[in-house]
């Protein structure tokens, strides 16, 4: 049976694709939009939550402006000429630009525990990991400093102290990033030191249209986009009620706090924009813009991604949800995030990533990025020159223990891959599966947990006593 959600004929036989399924296993097709097959059921118990521009109120057309020829900067023509963070109404580059703030990691100086793995469609856990992030930035103006840097100029450094695998312990990579423009496209330099050479190397920098090994992400989902690469245009409203996945096989997890406390709470409670959220629904949905952002030629030449879906938080701006579509349109990367309130004295500028989880759609390559623990950071200036230096990784010291329990030990542990629901938005989002990669979703979504090549019968999930 083959159905488009697409705009592609609908055409059913089922006697037909019986008898042919070997010669088009290898096609990707669109399958019927059901829960089993593509998560939360968007047009379900909770009815339509997504609405187009032309569909939106008087009332929620008086937060967005939808002009898209606005002012521009004296000295950056690119860049909007209203002073940053702007005022409502919000242009679609606006909330580009404020989605900015909200990168994989703290806009503040901070220390963190940083967990990451990948898994792939076999069940094979990939490139697990655990490290301490020391960020150092200038000050805590966020992303208003970076939009006044000169192109060249440097933003922030990290310093990551490795702690596991064992044979990784002790080494540890310091990254500068800066600010980019049409001529000064380097984005960041990244120095190493290994304690089996004993040395510390310059590494070349990562091509952008390149993911990491074993991983589901790229250059520019790790270290943020700019936002004057992009054409934006609001596409309308939805509310979100899930991003990452929990399996039934995680009831509970341990969450490291900023004193390095550490407490339990149950995988179900957790919420999109953490606890100190004060504008949820009545069913603890987030209310969000989502955008499309088109990457331009004259910045991006030869780009791996056409275009980028943004679901942002309508106050903050937080990307709760992000979708990558490739050169032929084809949805090929999803991320999706909770995120809490870390830095308070900031306002809507204090949420940090908390837990990430991304999907490449073509490897069926699961990857998650956890920062835990974190704690606020005010680095002197003698501090910068000290510990933010490619030599002092030859010291091997640990400055800030940061502990955390967050990371995948077992493969029936993993998160699940991020709903897809296909309803929404249809003429912008071309999703398709392979009839392998479809067949691997019902069986997850049946079973409340990954399940992998050659699992496939074992759809039953794992018994889990649930607290009452």
């Amino acid at each position: 049976m083959l159905v488009s959600l697409c705009g592609i004929q609908f055409k059913r036989s089922t006697r037909r694709v019986r008898n042919i399924r070997g010669l088009l296993s290898f096609f990707f097709v669109c399958f019927v939009a059901t829960p089993s097959v593509w998560g939360t059921d968007e047009n379900g118990a909770r009815g339509r939550s997504w609405k187009t521009v032309s569909e939106l109120s008087p009332e929620e057309l008086t937060s967005v402006d939808l002009r898209t020829d606005t002012p521009r900067h004296e000295q950056f023509s690119y860049l909007p000429a209203e002073p940053y963070p702007f005022s409502p109404p919000y242009t679609a580059e606006e909330m580009g630009y404020r989605m900015m703030e909200f990168t994989q990691r703290p806009r503040w100086s901070c220390a963190l525990a940083n967990l990451f793995g990948s898994i792939s469609s076999e069940g094979a856990l990939l490139g697990l990991g655990r490290a301490v992030n020391l960020i150092a930035y200038p000050g805590d103006d966020g992303a208003a400093v970076e939009l006044v840097r000169k192109p060249g100029e440097e933003v922030y450094r990290q310093l990551t102290q490795q702690l596991f695998p064992p044979e990784a312990y002790t080494s540890q990579t310091l990254v500068i990033r800066y600010r980019t423009d049409q001529q000064f496209v380097k984005k960041e330099d990244m120095f190493s030191y290994s304690p089996t050479l004993r040395r510390v190397r310059h590494q070349n920098s990562m091509r952008r249209n390149d993911r990491f090994p074993q991983m589901a992400l790229t250059l520019d989902d790790a270290s943020g986009r700019s936002a004057w690469e992009y054409s934006w245009t609001l596409l309308g409203t939805d509310v979100l009620f899930e991003t990452v996945r929990f399996p039934v096989t995680r009831p509970q997890i341990t969450i490291t706090e900023a004193d390095g406390t550490h407490r339990e709470r149950a995988t179900r409670d957790l919420k999109l924009m953490g606890d100190d959220y004060a504008y949820y629904t009545p069913s603890n949905g987030v209310r969000c813009y989502v955008l499309e952002a088109r990457s331009r030629a004259d910045w991006l030449p030869d780009y791996h991604a056409s275009r980028v879906l943004f679901w942002l938080e309508t106050h903050s701006f937080f990307p709760l949800r992000t979708e990558t579509y490739d050169r032929e349109g084809k949805l090929s990367r999803v991320e999706v995030r909770l995120t809490k309130m870390v830095h308070a004295a900031l306002g809507e500028r204090g949420y940090s990533p908390f837990i990430q989880v991304y999907w490449d759609v073509a490897s069926d390559i699961l990857t998650y990025n956890i920062r835990d623990g974190i704690r606020l950071m005010q680095w002197s200036p003698t501090d910068m020159l000290t510990y933010f230096s490619p030599d002092f990784m030859r010291r091997q010291w640990y400055l800030v223990p940061v502990r955390s329990y967050l990371g995948v030990e077992r493969p029936e542990e993993f998160y699940l891959r991020p709903g897809l629901e296909p309803g929404k938005f249809p003429e912008h989002r071309a999703i398709q599966l392979s009839e392998a990669l479809a067949e691997r979703i019902r069986a997850q979504d049946a079973a409340g947990r990954l399940v992998f090549t050659g699992q496939l019968t074992a759809t039953a999930p794992v018994p889990v006593k649930q607290e009452q």
